[in-house]
């Protein structure tokens, strides 16, 4: 299971966080992006290293970088205070902390130390889940908000971050409080996949893009499942699967099938002719639903 683990969060770190980024449209994050490997590098190195003061130096660079990215958060909120209100906006704001929390569960991890309590598997397992679960889910919350900006759309945008600190919360609080923010998470990405498949898939997109969303969709459907029957065991006893079939079915589908399909996917509306389809505004839009 370590080796999976390593090679999802490896994903997310090359991979998921810049391209994420460069979606956003800002140019600040867009700087932000193109200076991510000289963070995200030492970061991956620090997965396969033995425990001790290397892996734990490379994983510190890595951290380093994830609080320069959240530190945006704070300072778009300062200057814009009125337009963070905005669900989508929350969402990116939310997806811009997420990786900072991924990193100090690394720094920890690679320590050997037992942060506020968690073994270190549960910190190993804690880097994926905010990589994907926090900064991938939460951004592509965002976006799909954009498009469809109606009821469900704010809420996909308002619970996707929510069910995600609840989770967090729940690392402290105990089993019932994860399984409701797993509840919360879970209702929020299944209306993510609802709206993605009916409001962003059509459209006259082209065949490669309408794949992409319609695989992001449905890998969803499947693995909030495994998310929310796990979080139901751990909190009532009753069967459900292991931490290591988790990380090869829930982990490895939220990392390849969707958050790698839907940045490409929105890679792909992006770099669409005529930018007939939607895009993530640039900080002046306040991300209020307007399509580019």
């Amino acid at each position: 299971m370590s080796s999976l683990v390593n090679a999802i969060v490896m994903l997310g770190m090359l991979v998921v966080v810049p391209a994420g980024l460069r979606l956003t449209g800002e140019p600040g994050l867009e700087r932000m992006s193109r200076l991510w490997p000289l963070f995200a590098v030492p970061g991956a190195l620090a997965l396969w290293l033995p425990r001790g003061t290397a892996a734990v130096s490379l994983a510190t660079v890595y951290a380093l970088g994830t609080a320069v990215l959240a530190l945006h958060a704070p300072l778009r909120l300062l200057r814009e205070p009125r337009a963070c209100r905005a669900p989508a906006e929350i969402a990116l704001l939310t997806a811009l902390v997420m990786p900072s929390v991924a990193a100090t569960a690394l720094v920890a991890e690679r320590a050997g130390h037992a942060l506020f309590g968690f073994g270190l598997g549960i910190l190993a397992l804690t880097v994926p889940h905010f990589h994907f679960a926090g900064f991938a889910a939460a951004l592509v919350s965002g976006l799909v908000c954009r498009v469809a900006d109606t009821r469900a759309g704010r809420f996909a945008a308002l619970s996707v971050p929510l069910g995600t600190l609840l989770v967090l919360a729940g690392y402290f609080i105990g089993d019932r409080a994860e399984l409701a923010g797993a509840v919360v998470l879970t209702a929020g990405m299944w209306t993510v996949a609802l709206l993605t498949w009916r409001s962003v898939r059509g459209r006259g997109r082209e065949r490669t893009t309408r794949l992409l969303l319609a695989v992001s969709s449905g890998v969803l459907a499947v693995t909030m499942v495994l998310a929310l029957s796990w979080a139901l065991g751990e909190a009532t006893g009753i069967p459900h699967p292991t931490l290591g079939w988790m990380a090869a079915t829930h982990g490895l589908g939220n990392a390849l099938g969707f958050a790698l399909c839907s940045l490409l996917a929105w890679r792909r509306l992006q770099q669409a002719p005529g930018r007939s389809g939607p895009v993530a505004p640039r900080h002046d839009t306040h991300l209020e639903g307007r399509t580019a």
